[in-house]
């Protein structure tokens, strides 16, 4: 199975691999040199294979490519017959992590395969523990060290992260944003690039290290067969690892947002709804306001539409079951004033306020 390099960037028509911005720290090249250093071998053919010059192993600050570091992930995992790169005590011979792959590929659900990929990754090597939990609505993929994982640590644990997070994502053919990614060690240097690594807020010197996001996305159904396992396993890099285009829950995400009241969570249920542009939504959801609506077109929804569904059920809720003024319902719907609310709800109803309030009681 080839590298699934952790800092890829979004693959371009426009841009070819080798073009594209030096983003990867050359940390993580030195944690494969070590590797090498460990079995008494040098890592000279892979740093050929991959065009990164020896000496720039020397440089802490120097940064490589996506297409460098699969090159390099590429010929060091066959040329060690280790897929983990030297992290564990014992090697895991190539095609192991495509075995996991397979073992998962028949599960009906996301929850389903990852559960399965943590539980048979267990059976390949013990130094390191997988396990998938949720509470409420967030689900956490975290990682237990059973040994000392050495000078290779950082590189195991973001790469194991990154890889079951990018995997996860080619199949149910959707983006995962991550709530957050937390890391059992101190900041490195190069922390800066972990923004690129992981698109959430991330902190250091944690309990634990995982990655946590919305657990509606574990109840997606797989998308992918064994063919296209196949075909994957022979680029697993660009497949696994760039960013989706495709959110299939942006839908909903947007509308949790919209129809969330100020001050939430514990706001009451009669506090107006926030007044979200464009702008802080896309800011919320980690995108750009031209993908937000790009993703939405995508899906078949727009942002005034949604905007317009929320309102609409806040305030057939409020007019059925409470008996606030008028200009309170409408403030509580999201509208700037009263007269503005009556419009937009006898377009959606055909009724006033009034009208629709007493129809409903008779």
């Amino acid at each position: 199975m080839k590298s699934l390099d952790p800092t890829a960037e979004p693959l371009q028509h426009a841009l070819s691999a080798t073009q594209a911005a030096a983003a990867t720290p050359i940390a993580f090249v030195r944690a494969i040199a070590l590797a090498y250093e460990n079995r008494a071998m040098r890592p000279d053919r892979a740093l050929a294979q991959a065009q990164i010059a020896p000496e720039l192993l020397h440089e802490p600050q120097a940064r490589i490519t996506a297409w460098q570091m699969e090159q390099v992930s590429d010929a060091a995992m066959q040329e060690l017959d280790d897929e983990a790169l030297g992290w564990f005590s014992r090697r895991l011979p190539w095609g192991s992590y495509g075995m996991l792959a397979r073992a998962s590929i028949s599960s009906p659900t996301l929850q389903v395969a990852l559960a399965r990929w943590c539980r048979h990754h267990g059976m390949l090597t013990d130094d390191i523990a997988l396990r998938l939990t949720t509470q409420g609505d967030t689900a956490t993929l975290a990682i237990t060290e059973a040994r000392d994982l050495g000078p290779l640590r950082e590189f195991c644990l973001v790469s194991m992260l990154r890889n079951a997070l990018g995997l996860s994502c080619w199949m149910v053919d959707s983006r995962i944003p991550l709530v957050s990614a937390q890391f059992a060690f101190a900041a490195p240097a190069h922390a800066d690039a972990y923004a690129v690594l992981f698109r959430a807020p991330v902190a250091f010197g944690a309990e634990q290290t995982g990655i946590r996001f919305d657990a509606r996305y574990l109840a997606l159904p797989l998308r992918r067969d064994e063919a296209a396992l196949r075909q994957m396993l022979q680029h697993a890099l660009p497949l696994t690892v760039l960013q989706y285009r495709r959110d299939r829950l942006l839908v909903q995400r947007v509308r949790q947002l919209l129809g969330a009241p100020q001050g939430a969570p514990g706001a009451h249920a009669t506090t107006a709804l926030p007044q979200h542009s464009a702008d802080t939504l896309a800011h919320l959801l980690h995108v750009s306001p031209r993908t937000l609506h790009r993703q939405l077109k995508e899906e078949g929804a727009t942002l005034q539409g949604l905007k317009d569904e929320v309102r609409r059920t806040r305030a057939v809720d409020l007019l059925h079951r409470t008996d606030r003024p008028i200009k309170q319902v409408a403030e509580a719907a999201g509208f700037v004033n009263e007269k503005s609310f009556i419009r937009a709800f006898r377009g959606w109803t055909g009724q006033s306020p009034a009208e629709f309030r007493k129809a409903v009681r008779v």
